[in-house]
């Protein structure tokens, strides 16, 4: 049974149903905004109101602590959920500016634990909305409601969940082996949650390390992946072939990815740039001579930049004596297994005849 103070909570939430809605928007909205700032990829952000239903529960349990709607700060919650630790302390001073925090109730569970316990981490922020951020003189209220926005990982916002579903999900207590069972494993996630950040920061100076690498010109020191690979492509080594096929026609460029060529020079035994380096010299002329044949005369005005390295791989394949058969291997792996590749085949097999590199 409600008491008085929680039957006139109810009828305080039933009326106030689309404010809470209009606050839930405007929070929604300034998180987003918070987020793209940083340039952030999140794994999610959400955002929820207490049903009806929820909050009668709420009140059955705990009515007698408050004695106003507004003394219920999560109504309204909001959550974002980060990929590594460290953005949550990004988001949440971001947050700090944008919102107005109610500290003595905010909580940073991260700061709660003791040190010999494992457990659910997270940061609690209660916040209203600043009247320099949002102001409507017909409908104050927007200023006062409190909501809780949560900011975690997604290590943590799983244990929080599973914690939830096995601890509390039932009034039966959980017997001590069986927390124990689940401190452990909250202990493995936070000790994951570390692992992947210091993961993250290691791979960002080794990318790092391999771009100046890579702007020095030792092309023989780092070996072919995804990533060099990749550094290589941004430091323009292709955009000087790519622009001397473009002035056949004074066609224009169209940027596309060119990822799907690692593959095919790891498969012509390219170990490290330098391999792929000693093609773009030794081959780029007749590179463009293939191109020159391809597009000249022809009325076209745009060119995908993926155009240079299809010739120099084309003109590679056939100068080592792959012929036709490593021709077709090579647009399979561009392209997938399509019927087209055959007439590709053809066409550039003619091209090679054309320029001399095959009888």
């Amino acid at each position: 049974m409600l008491d008085a103070s929680s039957k006139h909570i109810l009828e305080q939430y039933k009326q106030n149903i689309e404010t809470y809605k209009k606050v839930q928007e405007i929070v929604t909205a300034e998180i987003k905004r918070v987020v793209n700032n940083f340039g952030m990829v999140v794994c999610g952000i959400e955002s929820r109101i207490k049903t009806e239903k929820s909050l009668t529960g709420k009140l059955e349990l705990k009515g007698y602590k408050y004695k106003d709607i507004k003394d219920i700060t999560d109504i309204l919650g909001a959550r974002v959920i980060t990929f590594y630790s460290d953005e949550v302390d990004k988001i949440a001073s971001s947050l700090e500016t944008v919102f107005d925090v109610d500290w003595a109730n905010s909580i940073d569970k991260r700061k709660a634990l003791s040190t010999d316990q494992f457990g659910y981490m997270s940061l609690h922020f209660i916040c209203r909305i600043p009247k320099s951020l949002y102001y409507n003189k017909n409908n104050t209220e927007i200023n006062e409601i409190p909501f809780e926005i949560q900011i975690k990982t997604v290590l943590q916002h799983a244990w929080a969940t599973v914690h939830h579903d096995m601890g509390y999900k039932t009034d039966v207590e959980i017997p001590k082996e069986y927390l124990r069972g689940i401190n452990r494993l909250a202990g493995i996630l936070e000790m994951a949650d570390d692992e992947f950040k210091r993961l993250r920061v290691s791979i960002e100076e080794y990318r790092k390390k391999v771009k100046s690498i890579v702007s020095s010109g030792n092309f023989d020191e780092i070996e072919l992946n995804g990533d060099t690979f990749k550094a290589y492509i941004d430091f323009g080594a292709f955009a000087k072939l790519n622009r001397r096929i473009a002035e056949i026609n004074n066609m224009d460029i169209v940027e596309v990815s060119l990822d799907r060529f690692l593959e095919v020079f790891i498969k012509l035994q390219c170990a490290t740039l330098g391999d792929i380096n000693k093609i773009v010299k030794e081959y780029s002329e007749k590179a463009y001579q293939l191109a020159l044949v391809q597009f000249g005369n022809k009325d076209i005005d745009i060119m995908a930049s993926s155009v240079g390295l299809t010739c120099l791989c084309s003109v590679y394949i056939l100068s080592k004596g792959f012929g036709e058969s490593g021709l077709e291997l090579f647009f399979k792996e561009l392209n997938g297994d399509k019927k087209s590749n055959e007439n590709l085949v053809n066409r550039t097999m003619e091209f090679g005849r054309k320029i001399g590199i095959i009888n």
